[in-house]
């Protein structure tokens, strides 16, 4: 009788790829975890219970069917894993790096919450895709019909990219516009290597590219290019952006020369891993080699920054956010990941202003706090701890505050594109439609600042939905 090659649970204990000792990585910017060989990704994947009702896969954004690969994995049939793998992910190998899976797929994962430990879901994701691609599994697109219909897509970031992805495998002619030099949005210049290393995201670029999506790059609509004149040119148009205006702080010498913004921090730092020659590197401005560094925030954005900060040899890196550990909205995983390479979090810590030297920043003017009662959204709010003030020292400060839309309707002169309250694009639930005739939006832009997963459920809803409507257009005309 053969043996059971699932519900190993019990038996086998939960093992993460090795993670490369903190003194060794925080001297490069390559990923920090090793792949699995294929032996441990097939005993890890055997651990799943196989549960009736996945909750890992009913709490993934895109519901990728994650039993079934897992039992293919651990089965050894790795082909047929990466093809069940990428039926609802573009990107699989992405998500499986960065996705938060503590909060997403792993940490709804049943054998989890009977004490059991997780499967490493994400780990095994990556490391089916990753052989998909060494092995040549990851086909060219080609479609197997030209459609006359024609998309154009604005931004990018992961959201366009999976709409580009599914309207050219149904033949659909595609023009993607991007203000970057690069495709891929956060992807290519927001997310650090050691996180996502670039290789990974240009592949996939590339197969777009050659797969017939052709790329408007170092284009900015409303500089380059009207809103207007990507809409006459195409049959239907997505607008998928992102949200790039960074969230600022109105306090005491908040303008001080040594107070940026995380997202030009970092794509400075990304363009330097591509080669890039970039003067505010080179200058020091946006360097954090040999200086004091005070991140402000507790997201994601932050960890990137943090242990960017200590990659690039800043002497001290410490990280202010107003809440505890416990009610931080980054990853656990990169908290811990952050301090292990040196990084010092003060929580209940709260800037209010900045000391300078002259026009530099010396200082952090910062506030302890406590929690007190829960806000609107269930939280504890922070409240301020009267004559508690201090001044932390820093050389660079780095708001890593979060980020808003930028008002689209005044940039592109369309006032009659609905926008909400907080600025984000008004568009239909899972079809992305909004009010103007042809137009649709995915992503951030609709959301607001959230995860790449969810961006790519956006854009392949948003693909389909724009498909249907070909379809019906093409039959009223018959």
């Amino acid at each position: 009788m053969a043996e059971q090659p699932m519900l190993k649970f019990v038996t086998t204990p939960r093992d993460m790829p090795q993670k490369r000792e903190a003194e060794v990585r925080r001297e490069d910017f390559r990923e920090i975890y090793a792949e699995y060989a294929d032996a441990k990704a097939k005993e890890q994947a055997s651990r799943c219970s196989q549960c009736g009702v996945p909750y890992c896969q009913s709490h993934c954004p895109l519901h990728n069917n994650i039993p079934d690969w897992l039992k293919l994995t651990a089965e050894g049939r790795l082909q047929e894993a990466y093809e069940v793998s990428q039926a609802t992910n573009t990107f699989p190998e992405i998500c499986g790096r960065i996705c938060p899976q503590d909060r997403l797929c792993e940490g709804n994962c049943v054998i989890e919450q009977s004490g059991h430990g997780t499967v490493t879901i994400g780990s095994v994701e990556k490391y089916i895709t990753d052989t998909a691609w060494e092995e040549g599994w990851v086909k060219p697109i080609t479609p197997a019909q030209e459609r006359s219909e024609s998309v154009g897509i604005i931004g990018a970031g992961p959201g366009g990219l999976a709409a580009a992805d599914v309207l050219r495998r149904a033949g659909v002619q595609v023009t993607v516009y991007d203000r970057y030099d690069r495709a891929g949005g956060l992807l290519t210049y927001g997310i650090p290597g050691f996180k996502l290393e670039k290789d990974v995201v240009m592949r996939r670029n590339q197969q777009l590219e050659a797969g017939g999506v052709t790329f408007k790059l170092n284009c900015s609509v409303g500089e380059d290019i009207s809103f207007e004149e990507i809409r006459a040119a195409h049959d239907a148009v997505i607008i998928a952006t992102g949200v790039y205006k960074s969230r600022d702080l109105s306090m005491p010498n908040a303008e001080a020369q040594g107070v940026v913004k995380a997202i030009d921090f970092l794509t400075v730092s990304n363009r330097k891993s591509f080669g890039d020659d970039v003067p505010a590197f080179s200058d020091g401005t946006l360097n954090a080699e040999g200086k004091r560094v005070v991140v402000i925030g507790g997201g994601d954005t932050a960890m990137d920054c943090v242990r960017t900060s200590i990659r690039q040899g800043a002497t001290s890196v410490k990280c202010l956010y107003r809440r505890d550990r416990a009610n931080m909205p980054g990853s656990q995983r990169e908290v811990q990941n952050a301090e292990e390479e040196g990084v010092v979090f003060d929580w209940l810590r709260a800037p209010k202003g900045f000391t300078t030297d002259g026009d530099k920043v010396a200082g952090v003017m910062v506030q302890q706090m406590r929690l007190g009662q829960p806000d609107a959204t269930g939280r504890q709010a922070p409240e301020l701890i009267e004559g508690a003030d201090y001044v932390e020292e820093a050389d660079l400060v780095i708001k890593a505050l979060g980020f808003e839309p930028e008002a689209l309707p005044t940039l592109w002169d369309q006032p009659e594109l609905e926008v909400t309250r907080w600025g984000t694009v008004k568009a239909e639930f899972t079809t992305g439609k909004t009010a103007l005739d042809g137009v649709y939006a995915v992503g951030d832009i609709v959301r607001g600042a959230s995860l790449v997963v969810w961006a790519i459920r956006d854009g392949r809803d948003c693909a389909e939905a724009i498909l249907n409507q070909f379809s019906t257009a093409a039959i009223a005309a018959e």
